[in-house]
């Protein structure tokens, strides 16, 4: 029988969100594929850099010590990369230097490898290329862009804070939809009146779900043991407020998935709460959300829906 994914939370990345590549990508863009492979190959032992997911994806592997069997994880992260083998083989050893339990691995030479997310079963796929995201997306699968950052966190914090806006991102984009055509009066009005009916879940409903079902192992331990302070948080901050948060808290609980902090700053700069939060990365599917808070947090664009119609079809 092979390795189950089904109930692991499934993270594809690739090496340009986990690494900082700026370097080897001038060196490509300079002197070409056929260099590119010498250089990557004489530097196989140099480690590549920490990138702007690292932090993220290292504290999220460490929720794997919930388990006693190493087998039996709650996370699989797996290198998702436009690299060939060869130039991989650097990608795979600075994973190992740096002390990620990462194995898995799938190395396409240029090609996008999004199609590959939905056979591995991931619930995200995080990645520095635009391009590929955008295509993700435009096929349904939970794709986001990993925006340049400057943050940096402590490496003794063991805490793992993830933060979500909610239409676009947890959920879909039909109430996004009025606001934009109708203005926010009656946007307002729309919500209020449709409080109880919940919207469809969006792209990263079901990485929610996925975390949330690390919570109960959290949670089962802290039952067993009092003393235990469960790391994984989970945080919703969004642009609605009253009277429209209701309709996103009544969402959440129809799908049966709930967050640990909620922050309905109705067009409160959330940048002020970010500052203060400090998840390790957020999903907003607006770069005006993200732009001003990648200083202090990893931002991650979700180009999904009506807010990136640049990017993604329409009817999709």
């Amino acid at each position: 029988m092979g390795y189950e994914l089904g109930d692991r939370l499934v993270v594809g990345i690739a090496s340009s969100a986990l690494f900082d590549l700026s370097e080897s990508d001038a060196y490509f863009r300079e002197h070409g594929e056929g260099a590119y492979r010498r250089y990557q190959d004489e530097r196989i032992d140099d480690p590549l850099r920490p990138g702007v997911a690292f932090p993220f994806i290292k504290r999220l592997l460490s929720l794997n010590d919930l388990v006693d069997d190493a087998d039996d994880g709650l996370v699989e992260v797996i290198v998702v990369s436009r690299n060939d083998p060869n130039t991989g083989l650097r990608v795979m050893r600075s994973i190992e230097r740096h002390g990620l339990p990462m194995t898995r691995a799938v190395f396409t030479q240029g090609r996008s490898p999004h199609p590959y997310i939905g056979a591995l079963g991931m619930s995200l796929f995080l990645s520095g290329n635009r391009s590929d995201v955008v295509a993700a997306s435009r096929e349904g699968f939970p794709a986001g862009h990993v925006l340049p950052s400057a943050a940096t966190y402590d490496d003794s914090d063991r805490s793992v804070v993830v933060a979500f806006d909610f239409d676009g991102v947890l959920a879909d984009d039909g109430s996004e939809r009025v606001y934009r055509e109708e203005g926010i009066e009656r946007y307002q009005a729309h919500e209020a009146s449709r409080k109880a009916e919940p919207l469809e879940p969006g792209p990263l409903q079901p990485l929610l779900r996925d975390l949330n079902r690390i919570q109960q192992v959290e949670e089962q331990r802290r039952l067993e043991d009092p003393s235990y302070e469960p790391r994984l948080r989970i945080a919703l901050v969004t642009a609605r407020g009253a009277p429209a948060h209701e309709r996103a808290i009544r969402s959440l609980q129809s799908w049966d998935v709930h967050v640990n902090e909620a922050f309905f700053l109705g067009g409160v700069e959330k940048v002020r709460v970010l500052e203060v939060l400090r998840p390790l990365i957020f999903f907003d599917d607006q770069t005006t959300h993200l732009d001003p808070a990648v200083g202090s947090i990893a931002g991650v664009h979700i180009p999904y829906g009506v807010a990136n119609t640049d990017d993604i079809p329409a009817g999709q």
